[in-house]
């Protein structure tokens, strides 16, 4: 049988090389709920066994059942009846019921919900899985975040309403945030949500672009107070979908066919509010966005690595000018750089995920409430240093986590959605006509990877949220502790070409802070993809000093003479790690030599060179 997890080398390393030991004891909280729920682990050794009998049986899924309909779902889409409620593709129906028949839709949510109360890293490896299936079911399934959302800030009698049935995947939901005339700018929300008499909530009026808007479950960014006209005056809601909740059209799109996109009505329905009123986009949405940016890095690694197999399946098959076509330079170059990205955009999205986590752990374990407790504890017990150290540590820890939580997931999203698209594209490339045809997969992922760079947030926006970091001192921090790891010493000189990227990093931060804010956002996507090919390059040199003794295959030609040959994948991750730096080396060097140009013609002759608005 197929297996979408066991078949990936790459991230069955990477489930070797991470600590996931660590992860477990965090999200299980020292594993004080196995005493309470029988298949909460009892240690993290049978935790991590747990993560990988999950993602072995959700691989089997994904390859056995929901990739054979991927096709079927494309083009049968969805269907909105004249009653107003909306029918699935049939696959996408049979591949929720299997999925939730599988207890896979609470990946993240605690024990007593009946989720799994598994860390985002495993929920990132299994959003990947299904995406590479199909992109559109990832959609409804990676909607678990709603979920995580209602759980985080919601009060426990709505808790208790609805993340059960989360868990059992009797309903999925949708996140109800974007309008005609606000989508990335959330702050012009103007749907209303206001009270009666006795205290009710309800709201009214239209949402459009809503990815599974037609869910049992529906989390609504609405504008409770309609005298403030920005962010302050928004605040989150739930409701049910019900006789109020009016599906007007399902968008005719490029591509996630399976995945429903509707325009809502909201017509004075009932709701609750989730949380403080006022903190809806500021608090909430937020958090609700940092989840959805690394679902949609996920989602673009699957794809990609999807694309990618189809390509390098042809590539060995194809026979032209009297040898299979990847013999050729300009194809085996290609080949290999879809390769190389796929994997940079997994360690950028896992080690995202892990970072997440910590935050997470570091949140609850210690708050900075938590941390002041500590510290009146220690004023009572005598001035205990002891205690007034950890104390400032959970609160140095917090932080720090945060900056980095705050930097890398537009990062992520950004850089795995971009490479999804050039992989799914060079995928058509390498088929040349047979892949601009319907006969094989890839101008569907090619169809699906498009929409990875605008929704949750263009590239640009996320350049902009990420670039922030870059220019605090964020970005250097993390490159400055991931430098002072322990490496091999087959990558001593890749961590010396680091060491001079950083160094070119630091002084474009300093010309570009001279210059101005203005000029920071116009030569954002310079300084991120720098930052992004530093960070990525560590990754990598970390990965070639694994201590995970795993070998791989050379080949997987049947007509190969290496078909019997194996290496190592720390041999293996060396020479990744030796190509991706020593590429990107003269990139940096080039884009730092433009960044500290000064070039300001966008600004100044942006008339001159763009031309009148055509008038037809």
């Amino acid at each position: 049988m197929a297996n979408f997890y066991r078949d990936n080398d790459d991230i069955q390393f990477l489930f070797k090389h991470t600590d996931l030991r660590e992860l477990a004891a965090i999200r299980e909280e020292n594993f004080k709920f196995a005493t309470e729920f029988d298949y909460a682990p009892a240690d993290a050794e049978e935790a991590v066994q747990n993560y990988d009998m999950v993602l072995d049986s959700l691989g089997q899924l994904s390859a056995d059942f929901i990739a054979p309909r991927a096709e079927e779902v494309d083009r049968q889409g969805n269907t909105l009846n004249e009653d107003g409620t909306v029918t699935y593709a049939k696959g996408t129906l049979e591949s929720l019921e299997q999925l939730a028949k599988a207890d896979v839709m609470g990946f993240t949510l605690p024990h007593k919900f009946g989720g799994l109360n598994f860390p985002n890293l495993i929920y990132s490896i299994a959003t990947e899985i299904v995406s590479r299936a199909d992109a559109s079911v990832m959609n409804i399934f990676g909607l678990q975040g709603i979920a995580e959302t209602i759980n985080a800030f919601a009060s426990e009698e709505i808790k208790e309403k609805y993340l059960h049935d989360f868990s059992s995947g009797k309903v999925t939901g949708a996140m109800v945030l974007t309008e005609p005339d606000a989508g990335s700018d959330l702050q012009s929300v103007k749907l209303r949500a206001f009270q009666d008499e006795a205290g009710n909530w309800f709201l009214h009026g239209v949402k459009r672009f809503i990815t599974n808007g037609c869910g049992n479950v529906l989390l609504v960014l609405a504008r409770s107070e309609p005298e403030m006209s920005d962010g302050r005056g928004l605040s989150l809601f739930i409701c049910d979908r019900g006789s109020t909740v009016h599906i007007r059209r399902l968008e005719d799109k490029l591509g996630i066919h399976g995945s429903p996109t509707c325009e809502i009505f909201f017509d004075n329905t009932p709701c609750e509010i989730i949380g403080e009123r006022q903190r809806g986009l500021i608090t909430y949405v937020m958090s609700l966005m940092n989840g959805a940016r690394i679902g949609i890095a996920a989602q673009s690694v699957g794809i990609a690595e999807a694309a990618f197999n189809i390509a390098r399946d042809y590539a060995a098959h194809r026979v032209q000018f009297g040898v299979a076509i990847e013999k050729l330079p300009a194809v085996r170059d290609m080949l290999m750089d879809m390769k190389i990205a796929i994997e940079a955009s997994r360690a950028l999205l896992y080690e995202t995920s892990r970072i997440v986590d910590m935050e997470m752990g570091s949140r609850k374990a210690g708050s900075l409430g938590y941390a002041r407790q500590l510290e009146a504890d220690s004023r009572l017990r005598g001035n205990d240093s002891r205690n007034k150290a950890e104390a400032k540590q959970l609160k140095r820890d917090l932080r720090k986590y945060k900056r980095y939580v705050g930097m890398l997931t537009p990062m992520s999203k950004y850089y795995c959605s971009e490479v999804c698209n050039r992989v799914s594209y060079d995928s058509i490339q390498v088929l040349g006509g047979s892949g601009y045809m319907r006969d094989y997969a890839c101008e569907r992922h090619a169809r699906d990877a498009r929409v990875t760079t605008i929704y949750e947030g263009t590239s640009q926006l996320q350049i902009v949220a990420t670039v922030r970091g870059v220019c605090s001192g964020t970005a250097e921090k993390f490159i400055t502790e991931l430098s002072q790891q322990s490496y091999g010493p087959e990558v001593k000189d890749l961590l010396e070409k680091l060491a001079e990227g950083t160094e070119q990093l630091k002084s474009s931060v300093v010309f570009v802070k001279e210059e101005g804010n203005k000029y920071m956002d116009l030569y954002g996507r310079a300084l991120v993809d720098i930052a992004i090919d530093l960070i990525n390059g560590y990754l990598l040199c970390g990965q070639a000093s694994t201590k995970v003794d795993m070998k791989v295959p050379l080949s997987t030609q049947d007509n190969s003479a290496n078909n019997d040959k194996i290496i190592s994948i720390r041999e293996r991750k060396a020479m990744i790690a030796r190509r991706y730096i020593t590429r990107n080396a003269p990139k940096i060097a080039s884009l730092t030599e433009v960044i500290r140009s000064g070039d300001k013609s966008t600004f100044t002759n942006y008339e001159a060179l763009i031309g009148p608005v055509p008038t037809e």
